[in-house]
Parts: structure tokens; sequence; C-alpha cells
């Protein structure tokens, strides 16, 4: 079925969806609070003013601190200059921009032609996806990680890969999970983009063991193996196969060893099909889907991971299976099993977003990059006929939180 025709008709749909998206937003997820936000700020604060340091701040009231490497803390110094409201502005304008790069990227070289219909129908589908929703309201860094590493997927898709891996080595500095991709590179045989990556992410380590050689010290041989820094694994917001397990009874690290390296092997397999079909759009959203699933902890935020194979989906013309997955994944379904996910229903249920990321990896077609689909319904302002099968519309181009929730 068909949108309305009419400017003014769109114009109406958009203004109700919104309203619409406004009223549920209000209502039905748990706001945050900027909890994440508030565990930087404190960080920083702390360190920058008053001499302590960032690994002993804890939020008041809580047992959550800082659990970033000591390069974010540097990166976030900044902020030791901005009071409480003007760092919560900051940040909010950070995400927007970030995931402005980050649609622009999955996109392609045709955004332009989707208009302001296609976009306003984008942002009202965005603000009712969860870990969007989480990100936001926690204060986070998900999605500019997102927007780093997406960087370099399009500097690889459109050949111009002379400082390709920058991205993905400076969200390896700031927090672990993005360092995976770095095993995407190699993969790839992109040997110079593997180097860059890998020389980034020293460099900024090393950058941040010259400003706090203490912080430094405790961080990586204390902090990063300590997980109860981080929260329960069993807390069913952890939607990792660590996630699963631990609500299963902790069965023992041999199991979840071995369930990440089937993992690592189904993603290799199927990284190495992407990238000789040239598809680094798939590739880059088959690793971030690798990363949320292998992670000992994965919180409903930081799935803003699986966006990529969305819009992967949207292309390969499976729409309505991106939609249904999209629609789960807005609806908090997971917090039904919060206080107890036991029995078949809460194995299915309480589990639901690590399916979804596990079908994907399975799933998600490679392949289109000769006859990618438009990702947005196009603006009647549009007149330019669609490509024909021999010119394609679009070119695809191609963790740890501070609280328990």
């Amino acid at each position: 079925m068909s949108g309305p025709r009419t400017e003014r008709g769109r114009l109406a749909l958009v203004l109700v969806l919104a309203a619409a998206v406004a009223a549920f937003t209000a209502t039905v997820p748990l706001l945050r609070d900027w909890f994440d936000l508030r565990v930087y700020y404190g960080t920083v604060d702390a360190w920058a003013h008053h001499g302590g340091r960032i690994y002993d701040y804890l939020v008041p009231g809580t047992t959550y601190g800082f659990t970033y490497p000591p390069f974010a803390a540097v990166g976030m110094l900044p902020m030791a200059v901005l009071g409480w409201h003007a760092a919560v502005v900051v940040a909010l304008l950070l995400n927007l921009v970030a995931l402005a790069v980050a649609l622009r990227v999955l996109a392609g070289p045709e955004w332009r032609r989707y208009g302001w219909y296609g976009w306003s129908l984008a942002a009202c589908a965005l603000a009712l996806f969860e870990p969007l929703r989480d990100t936001f309201s926690f204060g986070q860094v998900n999605v500019l990680l997102l927007a780093l590493v997406l960087g370099d997927c399009l500097l690889l898709a459109t050949g111009r890969g002379r400082w390709a891996g920058a991205g993905i080595g400076l969200a390896a500095a700031i927090k672990l999970t993005p360092a995976v991709f770095i095993g995407l590179l190699l993969l790839a045989r992109r040997w110079r983009a593997a180097a860059v990556a890998t020389a980034v992410a020293i460099g900024a380590t090393a950058l941040a063991a010259w400003v706090d050689p203490g912080a430094s010290r405790f961080y990586w041989t204390k902090a990063l193996w300590d997980t109860s820094r981080v929260g329960r694994l069993d807390y069913v917001s952890n939607q990792s196969l660590q996630g699963v397990l631990a609500r299963l009874g902790e069965p023992g690290r041999p199991f979840w060893a071995t369930a990440v390296l089937l993992v690592l092997c189904v993603w290799a397999w199927r990284v190495h099909r992407a990238v000789e079909a040239e598809d680094w759009i798939a590739a880059f959203a088959l690793t971030g889907l690798t990363a949320c699933l292998i992670s000992p902890i994965t919180w409903v935020h930081h799935l803003v991971w699986l966006l990529p194979s969305f819009a992967v989906l949207v292309r390969a013309g499976h729409a309505r299976v991106a939609g249904v997955l999209y629609a789960l994944m807005c609806t908090s379904v997971v917090w039904l099993w919060f206080e107890n996910a036991g029995g078949i229903d809460g194995f299915l249920g309480s589990n639901t977003y690590t399916w979804i990321t596990l079908g994907l990896l399975l799933g998600l077609p490679t392949g289109q990059s000769r006859d990618a689909l438009p990702l947005l319904p196009r603006s009647a302002s549009t007149s330019a006929p669609a490509p024909s099968p021999a010119a394609p519309a679009m070119t695809p181009v191609s963790g740890q939180s501070d609280s328990p929730s």
C-alpha cells in the first residue's frame, strides 16, 4: 500500500507519527536519566578537579564507576570545563551528529533523493528502536563508535583507503569491542588498513598511559578482567551468548568459549563471502553482529551495531523481514522476564535480541553491491526515474556499559 501522494498528506502523516512516537517514548520505555553520562562526568570531574583516580569514582548511591580503557577518559576530558546541563546538551548533539553520519553511510550516494519525507519516516522509526533510545537516554557512546567504524567502511568501499582503519583503531581504544573490526580487515587482506587501525589503537593507548600511568596499569591488569565492575552477567539486559548461558545457570567458561569459537567460524566464512563480492556494508554488519554475540556483556544499548544489518536486509529486498525484526527490537520485550527468566518461555523470551542477532549472522544476505535497493521512500519532489539493474540505485558502503541497564 502506497503512502499519501500529496505534500500535505505526507506532512500530516509525519506529524501523526511523530506525536505517536513522542507519546510512546514518554510512557512506555524506561528513561535512563543520563546514568552513564553521570559516570563519565563524575569520573572526569573527580580526576581533573579533585585529584581522584579514574577507576575509584562511583556514582553516589551505586556501585557503578568507569569501566572503559583509560584513553576514553582522556577523550572525555573536555567535559571538565562544562557544567552538567551543558554536558547533557553536548552529548545529545554528538550522538545526533554521529547518527546522521552513520545513516549517511548506510543510505549510500543517493541519500538526497529520499527527501524530507523519507528521512522523517526514518527518524520516527529510529526513535522507537530500543538500543538507540537507551543510548541517548543513558548518554552512551555507542553511536559515536558506530560512526567511526562506518567511516572506515565508506573509505574502503569507495577506494579511498589510505587512512582506512583510523576510525576502527580510535573506536577500539575508547572501547574494546570494535577491535573485532581489525579482524575483519585481516580477513579481507586489507593489510594497510589493519596496520593503521592497530597503530592508532596502540598509539591512543600509549597516550593514555603517558597521561595517567597508574590508571592504565590498574585497567589492563585488574579492571579489564573484573566483569563485576560492569554488572551481573545474568541480568536480562545482557544479550550476548554469555548472558544466555548465565541465565541458564552459568554452565562454565568452556561452554561459552565453544559457543564463541563457533560464532567466529561462521563469521569468518560469511565475511569472506561478503568481501569477495565487495559488499563492504554486509561485511561490517556481520562483524557488528559477531561483536555483540561474543562480548561477555552486551547490554541492550550496545545493539545499535545491528543497524547496518537492517540496512542490508532492506537493500536485498527483505523489507518485511527487516520490519518484523526491527519492530521486535522496539518493544522492550526482553524486560517482561526481568524478574524471572526461568522456563521455556523465559529462555526464549528473555534472549529475544540474542536470537535476532544470531539469526542475522546466519542469514544476512551478502553480495548485494551490484543491485542494491533504496533504503527509504523517495520524496514526491524527485522526478528522476528509478535506475535500471545495470545502473544500481546505490553502491553499499562498506559494549560494555557503566550501568546494569
